[in-house]
């Protein structure tokens, strides 16, 4: 339960972070609208053609006497544009990340700044970049879609198919939102996709306190752009929880995490930083990522450090 409430508390704080710095929540908000004209223009293109596109896949109706010919290629075209727009819907967040990846990585790189401790930006090529969001991003989709399969032939399961099902299906396209969009933190921290899955599949309650409220939001269009910048922020200092930024190796913290009188910008030694427990500078049971500080956060560094972080 707390972190379930944690998360709901990452949500938060990364839109008030960017209601505090709004030449960044309009910079965040550029990829975001440029994705949602495009896929406005696509689907009202789509919406113009899809009874051509009826008529052109169903020509064995041709002599088809009225209404039946009608009735077939008008739920055809309905068929086709509810498909377009469910596929809108569920890779518009990859897109606007792939899209943005130079503007979430300065926004990642400015909240990190900000809060204190950032970590040293990996020093790969742009078109690098693109390509392993391109990838990632399609591995994740291949997933949701396979959830999405299964839970649609539960979904005639009686009583579950109504009652657990779209309860089920909230939780997966929220846990799948996340990690989205905490890769961007999570890449410049050098932790390769599946790493990420581990680690928020073990802090499964945080995830879902982020990402269920978010895609509650998502479903609005104009609220995906309105709070995408603030999701990224949010998500950013969720990163921060999973991955903390590493401390020297004579147990002094790292002078980029101390504000100018010296103290960290969390709080108290020993307290998260955000509400979300004890400090990852702390051991803890659970938590195989929890280290004590004189050991070095195995994914900072640069390649020597970091087995996942390649080389320029």
């Amino acid at each position: 339960m707390r972190d379930l409430v944690a998360g709901m508390g990452y949500l938060a704080k990364g839109q008030k972070w960017v209601a505090r710095h709004g030449r960044w929540w309009g910079f965040g908000m550029i990829p975001a609208l440029i994705t949602l004209v495009g896929y406005i223009v696509a689907l009202v293109l789509l919406s113009t053609r899809a009874d051509d596109l009826a008529a052109w896949a169903t020509p064995f109706a041709d002599g088809w006497g009225s209404p039946w010919q009608g009735l077939l290629r008008g739920a055809l075209a309905a068929i086709t544009f509810g498909g377009g727009l469910l596929i809108a819907l569920i890779t518009f967040t990859a897109v606007t990340l792939l899209v943005g990846q130079p503007f979430y990585e300065s926004l990642c790189e400015k909240v990190d700044e900000t809060e204190g401790g950032a970590p040293a930006k990996p020093e790969i090529p742009l078109w690098r970049e693109l390509l392993i969001s391109a990838r990632d991003s399609l591995y994740v989709l291949v997933r949701v879609l396979a959830f999405g399969i299964l839970l649609f032939a539960c979904g005639f399961i009686p009583v579950v198919g109504q009652t657990v099902v779209p309860v089920a299906g909230f939780c997966v396209s929220g846990f799948f939102l996340v990690v989205e969009l905490s890769a961007v933190a999570l890449q410049r921290r050098g932790v390769p996709q599946a790493e990420r899955i581990r680690l928020l599949r073990r802090r499964l309650p945080l995830a879902l306190g982020f990402g269920v409220p978010l895609i509650l939001l998502f479903l609005v269009p104009l609220l995906t752009v309105l709070a995408m910048p603030g999701a990224v922020a949010g998500a950013t200092l969720l990163a921060r929880d999973l991955v903390p930024v590493e401390e020297d190796q004579d147990g002094e913290e790292d002078p980029a995490a101390a504000d100018e009188s010296g103290e960290h910008p969390g709080g108290a030694p020993g307290e998260a930083p955000y509400g979300g427990g004890p400090a990852f500078a702390s051991a803890c049971p659970e938590n195989p990522y929890a280290e004590p500080p004189q050991v070095r956060n195995p994914y900072q560094g640069g390649a020597e450090a970091n087995p996942y972080r390649s080389a320029p």
